[in-house]
């Protein structure tokens, strides 16, 4: 089966080398005001050169008010250049490269956070979540369209747009935060037409030959939350708009929190079954999975099932940066350990993130990287 994750695919108008996809995932690696810092240049550098067919950057903001420290920027034209150093980075060592681009809504560490619809303060202390006026909308559906135009600009393979983890797209999507009573709240057709917006205006400011791809989330799991049969409904949606891909994750912040969902995010393969429902509601639309594939014996045996058309590596392949070689050479890989949070904790803090799992040596190395960072 681990032979299965090494026969190419078509993506759209891309061939990928392989099935392997690095999945975003935020480290903190940025410069505090989200420029590129030689750490994280450093860090895209050793994944194109992975063994991944295609390596998606962490989410990247579209907007000053949707964003925290050391996260990325792409919400003016100054950026660009900067961004292009990822895309070149992953690149040279013959991997594609993506782009994710974000807001975090209420989970945006600033003065006035916005959301769907007025909420409490997300953190204790902070400030009340102002819901977003209608006339609003159109603004921030253009800073969507203007960062996919600048990933396209700096040279990266392909955009995703983040609708996942209770960013400001699920916010809309999501019963528990979309409150409102205009054409934008109520029923799934409402509360899907924002995000449809953010597609449509992102394919037609990239064009029609650059791939869109949307990062999904099909069940918050929380019992007031998005569901999966809404989703499979959503996934539909996407796919009459020509998404380009479906990259399937399940559970949200407020989730995380529930001693059953931390249970279930330490067993192997615990999204896969999502990624499954969604392809077979979308089986013309590729779906890629994630979820603590920890071993290519696990991730092949999703391909062999038909579970999904590519695995998606985050925290597997920070912990093993060879992941992927070894996979191929047959080699024992080193596995993230499922009890550990230190990177999650240095992150939560905007401290950027080491592995404990690393050798001595590489930790050295990283924290002199670090220390260039701040």
């Amino acid at each position: 089966m681990v032979e299965l994750l090494f026969t190419p695919f078509a993506l759209g108008s891309l061939r990928l080398a392989n099935r392997v996809v690095v999945l975003p995932l935020y480290l903190a690696y940025a410069t505090p005001e989200g420029s590129v810092s030689g750490l994280l240049e450093e860090h895209y550098r050793e994944l194109g050169t992975s063994g991944a067919a295609l390596v998606i950057t962490e989410h990247v903001g579209v907007r000053a008010d949707g964003l925290v420290p050391r996260m990325l920027r792409l919400d003016h034209d100054r950026y660009v250049p900067e961004l292009a150093r990822v895309a070149r980075a992953i690149k040279e060592g013959g991997a594609l490269a993506g782009a994710q681009i974000n807001h975090l809504g209420r989970y945006a560490a600033v003065a006035s956070p916005v959301s769907a619809s007025d909420l409490p303060p997300t953190w204790p202390g902070g400030p009340p979540v102002r819901g977003l006026a209608k006339e609003e909308l159109p603004g921030v559906v253009g800073a969507y369209a203007a960062a996919a135009r600048r990933v396209r600009e700096a040279g990266f393979d392909l955009v995703e747009i983040h609708g996942g983890m209770a960013y400001l797209l699920m916010q809309f999507l999501s019963p528990r935060t979309n409150r409102r009573e205009d054409e934008y709240g109520g029923p799934l057709e409402n509360r899907a037409r924002f995000p449809l917006e953010v597609l449509r205006a992102v394919k037609r400011a990239v064009g029609p030959d650059f791939p869109v791809g949307f990062r999904f989330l099909a069940d918050e799991w929380l019992p007031d939350g998005f569901k999966p049969e809404e989703a499979v409904v959503f996934a539909r949606m996407l796919a009459a708009e020509g998404v380009a891909y479906l990259s399937v994750m399940g559970g949200c912040y407020d989730a995380m929190a529930l001693p059953e969902v931390a249970a279930r995010s330490a067993q192997p393969a615990y999204m896969v079954d999502l990624a499954a429902a969604v392809k077979g509601a979308v089986p013309e639309v590729p779906v890629i999975a994630a979820g603590r594939l920890a071993t290519p014996e696990i991730a092949g045996r999703v391909l062999a099932e038909q579970k999904a058309d590519l695995v998606g590596l985050a925290r597997v392949i920070l912990a093993d940066r060879d992941w992927v070689q070894k996979a191929q050479r047959g080699e024992p890989v080193v596995t993230c350990d499922p009890g550990c949070r230190v990177c999650e904790k240095r992150v939560s803090r905007a401290l950027p993130a080491i592995c404990p799992r690393w050798p001595r040596e590489r930790q050295r190395k990283w924290r002199a990287l670090v220390r260039g960072a701040k």
